[in-house]
């Protein structure tokens, strides 16, 4: 009888422990899955090489790396990473974390988008280098004093998950989901020096491939972990082999593995030289997402829908709107490219206008307005420019070699690209740093690249000119084809950093000309019209010069002559009352604003 009691005790504290660790599950589940998967073998040195496709999302990225599964604390970390982060249109992250979880971190701007098609990217791993391939060529290379200490056995691994932290990953939208990551193969050479065949220097001997055909579960596992700063759990479901693909699916906690039953997801619109680009969560059918009648934008013309490379955004062509003016645009009945599709629900935005920018244009990296130039800021989808990534600094010193003091004493360091929406054509563009942190030469270098051509290479500021001194690189003939002007920054010691920009037009595209010359000023409609004994004017300027607001009645007599002044650039407006001297019956007025060489008319109503 005590023996059973026994039994029944134990059992009775099992299953509670049980239930315990059941309900502790659910109470610190996270609201989203990935995958991981991963080798049960490890690996000491060796090349290392992947066929991938990523995915295309901010705030979560697509891997594919070597980690050492430690013990006894941080201080034995060993890590080799290439991480595509979904928030940059064609980059590609490379970095080795060594004990004490120190990041060696560096990007690179990749001649095509990652997450379009498939490129092969490998790494070298050797005791005195770690070098980075794309489609077989060497991009980067990391040497110094931290590569002998990778010296641990690592897994090989690849995952998709979302970063908790915004200012790396980008914002992580969960109307994104679900998001996948495609690998095609995986190979892994031997590092053989003197007597291999294969990699750098034929120091490499190939010993596997997986063509994830299958899942072979005596070389892979699906991770089932998480961790701080990871917005998701891994669930083996999410890791999927498929088709010949192995498939990283990043989804909610309801609808996981490799489906998806969500319809699209507009998030925003906004003007981009001349056109609207239309941006949604996700990749679109073409045939609804290029059909005009599915976008709508009340008292304009929609003549065209074009989806772009990405598969993510729509770009417009509309007559009969000045692209100032506040305009809403109504999406409907666009579909996803899954099978079956998924259709979307409408949506309403507000048109986000593009600031039509004077030249030169000056920019503070890291700092507020001042001197004419203007603040730093983040970039999004419907800024018109900023940074990606990256934090800012201010310093006290005096700087040398310039009288513009303010902009070299606030830098911004560690981002990884500077983006401007300017209108196509060629220009001039001045970068301006100071080294304001270090204290000696080399301990700060970097690359940068404007446009896919690198400008400065191995570039150390202390020692071309010391501590708190302007130095400035011009870049002549800079010829931008897409709208976008890009700046990239490529790590090779600590974080880059820039304190400021300047950007001079040379010439435009003859259309992008015309558009500008055509856009002096904008009158705008009057608010409220009709309207009774007050109704508020608003205009912008575009082009700085004198400018006048007249009032006239149907018959063509001038009411109203007011005297704007010179004004530059920006949005003005002022009320018109009634009430003040103007003695005036219900009906139609007409109102103008002009410069000294053209006008534009609008008619308002006036109600008694």
């Amino acid at each position: 009888m005590n023996k059973i009691n026994s039994i029944q005790l134990k059992l009775f504290f099992y299953f509670s422990v049980l239930f315990f660790l059941i309900i502790l599950s659910d109470l610190f589940s996270k609201d989203f899955k990935g995958a991981e998967f991963r080798t049960k073998q490890t690996f000491l040195y060796g090349r290392f090489e992947v066929r991938m496709k990523s995915a295309y999302r901010s705030g979560m990225l697509s891997s594919f790396f070597t980690y050492h599964e430690f013990t006894g604390g941080i201080q034995n970390w060993n890590e080799i990473d290439i991480e595509i982060l979904g928030r940059y249109p064609n980059d590609i992250q490379f970095n080795t974390i060594t004990s004490g979880q120190t990041n060696h971190v560096s990007h690179y701007p990749l001649p095509f988008s990652p997450h379009e098609d498939f490129h092969v990217y490998a790494f070298e791993w050797t005791p005195t280098y770690v070098a980075w391939f794309v489609d077989g060529v060497e991009v980067y290379r990391q040497t110094g004093e931290h590569i002998p200490t990778l010296n641990k056995p690592q897994k090989l691994m690849m995952n998709i998950w979302n970063p908790e932290a915004p200012n790396w990953a980008g914002e992580f939208l969960p109307d994104a989901l679900p998001a996948f990551a495609y690998y095609d193969w995986v190979k892994y050479y031997i590092y053989t020096p003197g007597s291999g065949n294969y990699g750098t220097g034929n120091n490499f001997t190939f010993s596997w491939s997986d063509d994830f055909n299958y899942w072979n579960t005596s070389r892979w596992d699906k991770a089932t972990h998480t961790w701080v700063g990871n917005g998701c759990d891994f669930i083996p479901e999410n890791a999927v082999l498929r088709d010949g693909y192995l498939i990283l699916c990043l989804t909610n906690a309801t609808n996981i593995g490799y489906t998806d039953t969500k319809g699209p997801v507009l998030l925003s619109a906004k003007v981009h030289n001349g056109k609207i680009l239309v941006n949604f969560s996700e990749e679109l059918d073409e045939v609804s997402a290029q059909t005009k009648s599915n976008y709508i934008i009340y008292g304009v013309t929609v003549d065209t829908a074009k989806l772009l490379s990405d598969k993510k955004t729509v770009e417009l062509t509309v007559s009969g709107w000045d692209f100032i003016s506040p305009k809403t645009l109504v999406v409907m009945n666009v579909k996803d490219d899954w099978v079956p599709a998924n259709t979307m629900s409408p949506k309403a935005v507000n048109i986000i206008s593009q600031t039509q920018f004077n030249f030169p244009l000056k920019i503070n990296c890291g700092g507020p307005a001042a001197l004419g130039y203007l603040p730093e800021q983040s970039w999004t989808l419907t800024s018109d420019y900023g940074s990606i990534d990256g934090g800012n600094s201010t310093f006290s010193f005096s700087i040398n070699n310039t009288d513009e003091d303010e902009i070299y004493q606030s830098e911004k360091w560690g981002m990884t690209t500077y983006r401007v929406r300017i209108p196509k054509g060629v220009y001039k563009v001045k970068l301006m740093f100071a080294e304001n942190y270090h204290n000696q030469a080399g301990q700060r270098i970097f690359d940068v690249w404007i446009e896919n051509e690198r400008v400065l290479q191995n570039f150390d500021v202390y020692a071309l000119v010391g501590k708190s001194t302007a130095y400035v690189k011009e870049v002549n003939n800079v010829q931008v084809n897409d709208g976008y002007l890009d700046i990239y920054f490529v790590t090779h010691k600590d974080n880059p950093m820039i304190n400021g920009i300047v950007i001079d037009l040379i010439s435009l595209d003859v259309n992008d000309k015309l558009n500008l010359e055509e856009k002096k000023f904008t009158l705008h409609q009057n608010f409220p019209n009709p309207f009774n004994g007050q109704t508020k004017i608003t205009y912008s300027i575009h082009k700085p010069d004198f400018y006048f607001f007249r009032l006239y009645d149907t018959l063509g007599q001038e009411i109203l002559n007011k005297d704007l002044g010179y004004l530059n650039q920006g949005n003005y407006s002022f009320n018109l009352n009634l009430s003040e001297g103007l003695n005036l019956s219900s009906g139609i007025y007409l109102y103008t604003l002009n410069n000294r060489n053209s006008f534009q008319t609008k008619k308002m109503v006036l109600l008694d």
